[in-house]
């Protein structure tokens, strides 16, 4: 059940995800618990601070959710996978044949290898959170970094077109380096020499 609920969270487009929250809830035809567009609310200025914040987290929580829907189902399939794989070894025997409680297999000696492909996959998921999703900032009505970067195509303006994919590099090289700092941390025995 599981892995058929992960295949569907990953098999939809973030585009047509965000019509379907639209439709059933942003008042579309059912219920209207979020906001149509936009990332804050006309009263914003009015708020209180923890008022600002809850009215900013309410309007970003469908986009979000669209932005990684994809992401997070690939991921979690990833760790299902590499977890199932790594209960098969010859080491997890000999644990438990030296009589070591389920939890301390699993947690302990388990967990630590089957983290090693999610550590890899973080390096991706950066550069998603920085790219952004054109259509999906469009459906939203949000001024996001990806409907930035299409406008300024439209209208050649380099400098913008550069300084996004200069941003994009960045942020990739900074999640390839923070998958390298995660290995030594799950791993200790890992050499970067």
């Amino acid at each position: 059940l599981s892995s058929v609920l992960l295949f569907i969270f990953y098999s939809i487009p973030s585009y047509a995800l965000a019509t379907i929250f639209i439709v059933f809830l942003c008042g579309g035809s059912f219920v209207s618990w979020f906001p149509l567009q936009g990332l804050v609310s006309d009263n914003f200025e009015e708020l209180t601070v923890w008022g600002k914040v809850v009215d900013y987290l309410h309007h970003i929580a469908l986009p979000l959710t669209c932005y990684v829907i994809s992401q997070f189902a690939l991921t979690t399939m990833m760790m299902k996978n590499s977890f199932l794989e790594q209960i098969k070894q010859d080491y997890v025997r000999t644990a438990r044949a030296k009589g070591l409680p389920e939890r301390v297999v699993y947690m302990k000696h388990v967990l630590r290898n089957a983290l090693l492909p999610i550590a890899t996959e973080l390096s991706s998921f950066t550069a998603i959170f920085l790219s952004g999703s054109i259509l999906v900032e469009q459906i939203f009505g949000l001024d996001g970094v990806g409907l930035l970067n299409y406008e300024s195509i439209l209208v050649r303006d380099y400098p913008v077109v550069l300084g996004v994919i200069v941003l994009a590099s960045i942020a990739t090289v900074l999640g390839v380096l923070l998958s390298d700092i995660l290995y030594k941390l799950i791993d200790p025995r890992i050499s970067f020499k």
